[in-house]
Order: structure tokens, then C-alpha cells, then sequence
């Protein structure tokens, strides 16, 4: 159940079916990726592949299956990449993608044992009351921003 009120759904939408299955994050290393993404959060590897120059996994949560971050390495990237931001006031200077939000039922404990295990926190919890929620964010090595929220 939502903890907010959104519209009506649309059950005659022919897109009723439609669901969230993963997130796809550039990194230039898919192991050290891998790595951090399981030594941090205890995330599984689900899936390894290659297509062409690429080199590609799925990772997800400890105990949920629902929602996957793919990790895309290899190839030849733009020469282009974001500029590096000192905090998350300033990564919301760029258009496009900006993080992706893994719920947890406590926020605090969540950024306490990142922060023990050297993750770069970007925000400590805060409330949003517009959507009953505290947040927070964080960034891999790579700088791609997660955001965890709690329900209040």
C-alpha cells in the first residue's frame, strides 16, 4: 500500500501490466563495481554476460529479486562524463538521470552502518513531510547517487 495518494489507477491502461525491473548504471569497471556493490550493501550477482565489447551484470538486494541494478561496462564511453559534484546540492546541476531510491525500514541505522563501511554519504536523513518520507543519499566510487527512504 502507498504511503502517499496517487491517482486512480488505470486498469484498462494497455500498459496495466508494466513494472520496474532494473536500473542501468555506466561504470568503467564491472568488477570493481561488483565488488563494492557487495561489500557495501550485500548485494548478489544474479546475471554476467558480454554482448559485443560490453561487459554486463545484474545485481540485487540481499533478500528481493523485484528490483536489479544492471552494471554496463567496457566499450568505448563518450570522452564526456559528468563532471565530478561536491555534495548533492550540486549533483542536481545536471540534466538527465540523477540516482535511483531503495526503500529501508530504518533510515539511520541504514547511513550508520554505510558510513562503517566507508561509503561517501552525501546527505544525512532528513524528513520530507510533502511525501511522508525521510531521506537520504549516498554515492558508489563511480559517483552514481542512491537515495535511501524510510516511511514516517
Amino acid at each position: 500500500m502507498p504511503d502517499f495518494n496517487p491517482q486512480v489507477q488505470s486498469t484498462s491502461s494497455p500498459f496495466a501490466d508494466v513494472r520496474g525491473h532494473h536500473v542501468a548504471i555506466r561504470t568503467p569497471d564491472r568488477d570493481v563495481a561488483i565488488k563494492w556493490y557487495q561489500d557495501k550493501l550485500d548485494w548478489r550477482v544474479v546475471h554476467m554476460w558480454a554482448h559485443g565489447d560490453q561487459h554486463l551484470a545484474f545485481l540485487a538486494p540481499p533478500n528481493d529479486d523485484r528490483f536489479m541494478v544492471e552494471l554496463l561496462a567496457g566499450g568505448d564511453p563518450s570522452p564526456h562524463p559528468l563532471p565530478p559534484y561536491k555534495d548533492l546540492v550540486d549533483s542536481l546541476r545536471y540534466a538527465g538521470y540523477h540516482h535511483f531510491c531503495l526503500t529501508v525500514a530504518d533510515i539511520q541505522a541504514a547511513v550508520d552502518e554505510l558510513r562503517r563501511r566507508h561509503v561517501r554519504i552525501l546527505t544525512e536523513p532528513f524528513q520530507v513531510d510533502e511525501i511522508n518520507r525521510k531521506i537520504a543519499f549516498f554515492a558508489d566510487p563511480f559517483g552514481n547517487v542512491i537515495e535511501l527512504t524510510e516511511a514516517i
